[in-house]
């Protein structure tokens, strides 16, 4: 039984976290194999939109608490292994941002700690009515630091911080109110909301949501002016393709477009 499902519907992947009986944790090997996996999307131009979800009660609880434990009995009380691991899970959601298409975290039940960042590192979030997030860690004398770098990116600094310092869960009302994610839908309705939006992404001219994904990344982080000086080079580069001449011509032509990307 593979570790990460992935199934393909048009121009859309469904990547599902396969591992229920540990709440999909972020173990070595899930942590591997949704990198392996977004690193193979990226070179397919032919998927254009991504679902991430996850089997089971729970999308996901966070790092593997387990394995985290065994890599302690190292000579160095772990350091080296914590390093690694910290590290290759930074590398996945720098991974997810990076992709050229827009990727769709769908949860449902809970999403903890490192769960909570996978979601808060995806492009949007459609999640099951109910589901729960939480960044934890410091329940247990393990403060979020990594999980609050895509928390903190999402929502305001102050509700950022009381999750970080509390430990308390948000419900979907709230998740949906600060920004976490897009909207909350009942549960068994969740994958078909998620494909549909994905869908609808996918049904754009690809070549423009790529540029668009990394153009919108890169200017939040630059100042106002910067932030127009770049975008609007990222305007004429867009206006200048055969694609999107093709586009104006067919809305002023009141018909579908005929796109080549």
């Amino acid at each position: 039984m593979a570790i990460l499902e992935r199934t393909d519907t048009g121009a859309v992947a469904h990547l599902r976290m396969n591992a229920p009986e540990r709440l999909n944790a972020l173990s070595d090997t899930m942590l591997a194999a949704l990198k392996s996996e977004f690193e193979t999307l990226s070179d397919q131009p032919q998927i254009r939109a991504v679902v991430l979800s996850g089997a089971g009660k729970a999308f996901c609880a966070g790092h593997d608490l387990k394995e985290m434990t065994a890599g302690r009995q190292a000579e160095d009380g772990g350091k080296a292994y914590f390093h690694d691991l910290f590290e290759r899970c930074g590398a996945l959601m720098m991974a997810i941002r990076a992709l050229p298409q827009p990727v769709i975290a769908a949860p449902h039940g809970i999403a903890t700690a490192a769960g909570c960042q996978l979601v808060a590192s995806c492009d949007l979030a459609i999640a099951a009515t109910g589901t729960r997030f939480g960044v934890n860690g410091v329940n247990i004398g393990l403060f979020c630091s990594t999980p609050m770098v895509a928390l903190s990116r999402n929502i305001g600094r102050k509700q950022a911080f009381e999750m970080l310092t509390t430990g308390s869960f948000i419900d979907t009302d709230r998740a949906e109110a600060l920004g976490l994610i897009n909207r909350a839908v009942p549960a068994e309705n969740l994958e078909a909301e998620a494909i549909a939006l994905a869908t609808t992404i996918a049904g754009k001219l690809g070549a423009a949501v790529r540029i668009g994904k990394e153009a919108f990344y890169k200017q939040s982080e630059m100042s106002l002016a910067d932030a127009y000086a770049y975008t609007g080079d990222v305007m004429v580069q867009n206006m200048l393709w055969r694609d999107t001449e093709e586009g104006i011509s067919a809305f002023i032509e009141k018909r579908l477009p005929k796109w080549e990307q």
